[in-house]
Protein backbone atom coordinates (compact mmCIF):
# COMPACT_ATOMS: atom_id res chain seq x y z
CA UNK A 1 0.00 0.00 0.00
CA UNK A 2 1.21 3.73 -1.03
CA UNK A 3 1.38 6.47 1.53
CA UNK A 4 -1.16 9.49 1.36
CA UNK A 5 1.38 11.57 0.25
CA UNK A 6 2.25 9.94 -2.94
CA UNK A 7 -0.86 9.29 -4.60
CA UNK A 8 -1.62 11.66 -7.63
CA UNK A 9 -5.04 11.99 -8.52
CA UNK A 10 -5.65 12.33 -12.12
CA UNK A 11 -7.65 15.49 -13.49
CA UNK A 12 -10.90 14.71 -14.79
CA UNK A 13 -12.91 17.10 -17.08
CA UNK A 14 -12.43 20.61 -19.10
CA UNK A 15 -9.75 23.15 -18.12
CA UNK A 16 -11.10 26.92 -18.34
CA UNK A 17 -9.39 27.51 -21.69
CA UNK A 18 -11.19 24.93 -23.51
CA UNK A 19 -14.35 25.41 -22.30
CA UNK A 20 -13.46 29.31 -23.40
CA UNK A 21 -12.30 27.79 -26.82
CA UNK A 22 -15.59 25.73 -27.12
CA UNK A 23 -17.64 28.62 -26.72
CA UNK A 24 -15.67 31.02 -28.89
CA UNK A 25 -16.35 28.58 -32.09
CA UNK A 26 -20.00 27.74 -30.85
CA UNK A 27 -20.41 31.66 -30.87
CA UNK A 28 -19.17 32.26 -34.47
CA UNK A 29 -21.19 29.21 -35.49
CA UNK A 30 -24.35 30.73 -34.24
CA UNK A 31 -23.49 34.48 -35.77
CA UNK A 32 -23.05 32.87 -39.19
CA UNK A 33 -26.51 30.75 -38.72
CA UNK A 34 -27.95 34.20 -37.70
CA UNK A 35 -26.50 36.32 -40.51
CA UNK A 36 -27.29 33.23 -43.10
CA UNK A 37 -31.02 33.77 -41.84
CA UNK A 38 -31.42 37.19 -41.83
CA UNK A 39 -30.09 37.29 -45.25
CA UNK A 40 -32.58 34.28 -46.12
CA UNK A 41 -35.12 36.61 -45.01
CA UNK A 42 -34.56 39.96 -47.08
CA UNK A 43 -34.22 37.79 -49.74
CA UNK A 44 -37.92 35.93 -49.71
CA UNK A 45 -38.92 39.26 -48.68
CA UNK A 46 -37.74 40.85 -51.79
CA UNK A 47 -40.55 37.69 -53.93
CA UNK A 48 -43.09 40.67 -54.18
CA UNK A 49 -40.32 42.94 -55.64
CA UNK A 50 -39.57 40.47 -57.76
CA UNK A 51 -42.92 39.35 -59.07
CA UNK A 52 -43.64 43.42 -59.72
CA UNK A 53 -40.50 43.43 -61.74
CA UNK A 54 -41.91 40.30 -63.67
CA UNK A 55 -44.96 42.06 -64.12
CA UNK A 56 -43.43 45.35 -65.61
CA UNK A 57 -41.79 43.58 -68.17
CA UNK A 58 -44.25 41.83 -69.53
CA UNK A 59 -46.53 44.86 -69.81
CA UNK A 60 -43.97 47.01 -71.74
CA UNK A 61 -43.66 43.34 -74.01
CA UNK A 62 -47.66 43.37 -74.35
CA UNK A 63 -47.71 46.93 -74.82
CA UNK A 64 -45.88 46.62 -78.14
CA UNK A 65 -47.47 43.87 -79.19
CA UNK A 66 -50.38 45.37 -79.40
CA UNK A 67 -49.67 48.81 -80.43
CA UNK A 68 -47.94 46.68 -83.40
CA UNK A 69 -50.85 44.20 -84.12
CA UNK A 70 -53.85 47.14 -83.88
CA UNK A 71 -51.81 48.88 -86.54
CA UNK A 72 -51.34 51.49 -84.32
CA UNK A 73 -47.99 51.61 -84.71
CA UNK A 74 -45.65 51.58 -87.31
CA UNK A 75 -43.20 48.64 -87.89
CA UNK A 76 -40.55 50.90 -88.48
CA UNK A 77 -42.04 52.69 -85.20
CA UNK A 78 -41.20 49.52 -83.09
CA UNK A 79 -37.56 50.53 -82.61
CA UNK A 80 -34.97 52.11 -79.97
CA UNK A 81 -35.27 55.76 -80.73
CA UNK A 82 -32.13 57.35 -81.67
CA UNK A 83 -30.27 60.30 -83.82
CA UNK A 84 -30.02 57.30 -86.45
CA UNK A 85 -33.50 56.48 -85.78
CA UNK A 86 -35.73 59.45 -84.99
CA UNK A 87 -38.87 57.25 -85.59
CA UNK A 88 -38.18 54.74 -83.12
CA UNK A 89 -40.59 55.10 -80.13
CA UNK A 90 -38.88 53.65 -77.55
CA UNK A 91 -35.86 54.82 -75.16
CA UNK A 92 -33.01 52.70 -75.26
CA UNK A 93 -31.53 53.71 -71.58
CA UNK A 94 -32.77 53.00 -68.05
CA UNK A 95 -36.60 54.40 -67.41
CA UNK A 96 -38.21 55.35 -64.22
CA UNK A 97 -41.39 53.08 -64.50
CA UNK A 98 -43.82 55.44 -65.94
CA UNK A 99 -47.51 54.98 -66.22
CA UNK A 100 -48.35 54.76 -69.62
CA UNK A 101 -48.12 57.94 -71.56
CA UNK A 102 -50.68 59.29 -74.76
CA UNK A 103 -49.92 56.41 -76.76
CA UNK A 104 -50.38 53.53 -74.28
CA UNK A 105 -46.97 52.21 -74.49
CA UNK A 106 -44.44 52.17 -71.79
CA UNK A 107 -40.79 53.51 -71.91
CA UNK A 108 -41.68 55.26 -75.02
CA UNK A 109 -40.92 58.61 -76.08
CA UNK A 110 -44.15 60.41 -75.30
CA UNK A 111 -44.14 59.22 -71.66
CA UNK A 112 -41.56 62.34 -70.32
CA UNK A 113 -44.27 63.73 -68.63
CA UNK A 114 -46.17 60.89 -67.23
CA UNK A 115 -46.53 60.49 -63.42
CA UNK A 116 -44.17 57.29 -61.88
CA UNK A 117 -46.08 54.08 -61.76
CA UNK A 118 -47.46 52.67 -58.61
CA UNK A 119 -49.06 49.69 -57.27
CA UNK A 120 -51.98 49.50 -54.71
CA UNK A 121 -51.84 48.17 -51.64
CA UNK A 122 -54.69 47.13 -48.98
CA UNK A 123 -54.55 49.95 -46.13
CA UNK A 124 -55.00 49.31 -42.29
CA UNK A 125 -58.35 47.30 -43.00
CA UNK A 126 -56.38 44.19 -45.05
CA UNK A 127 -59.29 45.24 -47.95
CA UNK A 128 -58.29 45.82 -51.22
CA UNK A 129 -60.81 47.95 -52.88
CA UNK A 130 -61.71 50.04 -50.29
CA UNK A 131 -61.38 54.13 -49.55
CA UNK A 132 -58.16 53.42 -47.15
CA UNK A 133 -55.82 52.00 -50.11
CA UNK A 134 -52.19 52.70 -50.20
CA UNK A 135 -50.05 53.83 -53.45
CA UNK A 136 -46.62 52.37 -53.33
CA UNK A 137 -44.65 54.17 -55.81
CA UNK A 138 -42.46 52.25 -58.10
CA UNK A 139 -39.17 54.64 -57.70
CA UNK A 140 -36.64 52.03 -57.01
CA UNK A 141 -37.28 50.53 -59.99
CA UNK A 142 -36.23 51.36 -63.95
CA UNK A 143 -37.11 49.73 -67.27
CA UNK A 144 -35.00 49.18 -70.43
CA UNK A 145 -36.41 48.17 -73.34
CA UNK A 146 -33.44 47.10 -75.88
CA UNK A 147 -35.35 46.51 -79.94
CA UNK A 148 -32.63 45.01 -82.59
CA UNK A 149 -32.92 42.90 -85.25
CA UNK A 150 -33.28 39.51 -84.64
CA UNK A 151 -30.64 36.88 -86.69
CA UNK A 152 -29.90 40.23 -89.29
CA UNK A 153 -33.43 39.96 -90.39
CA UNK A 154 -35.44 42.74 -90.71
CA UNK A 155 -38.90 41.20 -90.51
CA UNK A 156 -37.94 39.85 -87.21
CA UNK A 157 -36.84 42.07 -83.85
CA UNK A 158 -35.66 40.66 -80.44
CA UNK A 159 -37.40 42.81 -77.55
CA UNK A 160 -35.35 42.68 -74.60
CA UNK A 161 -36.49 44.40 -71.30
CA UNK A 162 -34.64 44.87 -68.28
CA UNK A 163 -36.37 45.73 -64.87
CA UNK A 164 -33.53 46.96 -62.68
CA UNK A 165 -34.73 47.13 -58.73
CA UNK A 166 -33.54 47.09 -55.17
CA UNK A 167 -35.10 45.39 -52.18
CA UNK A 168 -33.38 46.13 -48.66
CA UNK A 169 -29.75 45.40 -49.66
CA UNK A 170 -30.00 43.18 -53.13
CA UNK A 171 -29.95 44.78 -56.52
CA UNK A 172 -31.43 42.66 -58.45
CA UNK A 173 -32.46 42.49 -62.66
CA UNK A 174 -35.09 40.39 -64.12
CA UNK A 175 -35.21 40.27 -67.73
CA UNK A 176 -37.33 39.27 -70.41
CA UNK A 177 -36.72 38.60 -74.21
CA UNK A 178 -39.26 38.04 -76.85
CA UNK A 179 -39.63 38.48 -80.21
CA UNK A 180 -42.15 40.52 -82.56
CA UNK A 181 -42.87 40.08 -86.38
CA UNK A 182 -43.29 42.49 -89.09
CA UNK A 183 -45.86 40.15 -90.49
CA UNK A 184 -49.27 40.63 -88.81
Amino acid sequence: MMPPQQIKHASKGFTLLETMIALAVLSIGLLGLAGMLADSLAYMNGSQANFIAQQKAEQAVEAIYTAKYASNITWSQVSNNSVSNPQGLFYSTPQPIRQPGTDGLVNSINDDTAPLDYILLPGPDQMLGTGDDVKELLGNYTRTVQIQNFNGDANLRQITVTVTYSTGRFNRTYTLVSLISAFD
